[in-house]
């Protein structure tokens, strides 16, 4: 059947037929993306048992892997044999963790992050720094002549393969773009465009809580991976949603922005947005602490206030009791709108104190229409204590692991 022909007055509406397809190719990153996934899972490992992991031939695996060894992001071990010496000897393989790492920078609302990550996630060194201007020229800039002196300390010889940026609110990370960050007073900002140029490095740029949902399904506990929703709740309060081991995005990169979702606990604190009973308002790091001097327990940041309730301060414990109820509410909604496998916390008081996470599974089966298990659904993050220097490492481990055949400069060429 032939196409209509357009009219001066009437153009022919684009079919879906019509749009080239955006779909990878078909060639092969994604099997040997699996490969070296099924290595960071199981090395050292046989590759027979990668095969039967991956579903990829044999050949196929010998292939990728003789790829991965080339690009110096796999090694191979001691030859073993079978069990009780049986079979045919085989000679496992890795991941390397003595040549490359990744770095990460988190950018908060008072203080960036940076760190240093092997290749299997573990953190090599991080350091912390508050922010004497929020200007982005001065964070980014800022950020990119630590990482050499961090390196020199830290990196033992080792070669940083790109770097990860992470922070809260709206990024988008096909662009490389923060789109609004309120707190900072950012918007519009090419984070990765001017992080590349002064560091020289491959730079990957996302939300921290999508950072933090891919750190999960890679380098997390076996029961944070599925389908999952990842429930951030800091300075900033956002979300992250995972589906079929993706991560999802939206079309305007937006997804997970529950900042203003209404939890309505009736306190009549009135949100940055003019409206009452949002997350962000009732749940924040500020408005914690502004809950506390309400109390009359005036302490001079959100840190202070936890330490004092890990001390066992009566009105600490009551302040965080009360976030944690709170934070529950919008768990039990996201759970009721998703239905999950997990649904995983990031939020300092249910990582530290036990009794945060018992209240906020409570509110869950309280309000919950779907979620009849929140001891198993309803958990804490994997990265407790090292949050902050996972988010953005986890961006560029992410990338490599996705595409290890990619783009990166610092690896040998393949064919």
């Amino acid at each position: 059947m032939e196409r209509p022909q357009a009219s001066a007055d009437r153009p022919v509406p684009l079919r879906r037929s019509d749009i080239p397809s955006t779909a990878p190719s078909a060639r092969r990153v994604p099997s040997t993306g699996a490969v070296l996934g099924a290595i960071l899972d199981h090395g050292p490992v046989a590759r027979s048992t990668i095969a039967r992991l991956t579903g990829l031939s044999p050949a196929s695996v010998t292939g990728h892997c003789g790829m991965l060894l080339t690009r110096g992001l796999i090694r191979e071990g001691p030859e073993t044999a079978g069990p009780r010496g049986l079979g045919r000897p085989h000679i496992p393989v890795e991941i390397d963790t003595g040549r490359y790492l990744v770095a990460g920078a988190h950018i908060a609302v008072a203080h960036t992050t940076l760190s240093l990550v092997d290749l299997r996630g573990s953190i090599v060194a991080e350091e912390r720094e508050p922010h004497r201007d929020t200007a982005p020229a001065q964070i980014l800039t800022g950020l990119a002549a630590r990482l050499p002196r961090l390196l020199a300390r830290r990196g033992s010889g080792r070669t940083v393969l790109a770097l990860g940026a992470a922070t809260g609110h709206w990024v988008d990370p096909a662009a490389g773009v923060v789109v609004r960050h309120p707190q900072l007073g950012w918007r519009d900002v090419a984070v990765r465009d001017i992080l590349a140029e002064a560091t020289g490095l491959p730079v990957h740029v996302d939300s921290h809580a999508r950072a933090l949902a891919r750190a999960e399904q890679l380098i997390g506990q076996v029961s944070t991976r599925g389908s999952a929703v990842l429930l951030f709740v800091g300075a900033v309060v956002d979300a992250a949603f995972v589906s079929a081991g993706a991560v999802h995005q939206g079309p305007r990169s937006g997804a997970g922005s529950v900042a203003h979702l209404s939890v309505g606990t009736g306190s009549g604190r009135t949100c940055a947005c003019g409206k009452t009973g949002c997350l962000q308002a009732e749940a924040s790091e500020s408005a914690t602490v502004r809950r506390a001097a309400e109390l009359g327990l005036h302490v001079p940041s959100f840190t202070a206030l936890l330490g004092r309730a890990i001390d066992n301060d009566e009105r600490a414990v009551t302040v965080f009791r009360r976030r944690a109820r709170t934070v529950g509410r919008a768990a039990a909604l996201l759970l009721d709108m998703f239905d999950p496998d997990v649904l995983v916390v990031v939020e300092p008081g249910t990582g530290r104190l036990p009794y945060c996470m018992d209240e906020l599974r409570a509110e869950v089966a309280e309000r919950s229409w779907v979620c009849d298990d929140p001891e198993r659904v309803v958990v804490p993050s994997s990265f407790t204590g090292s949050v902050l220097a996972t988010a953005g490492s986890a961006v560029a481990l992410g990338a490599l692991y996705d595409d290890p055949l990619g783009p990166w400069p610092a690896l040998p060429a393949v064919s």
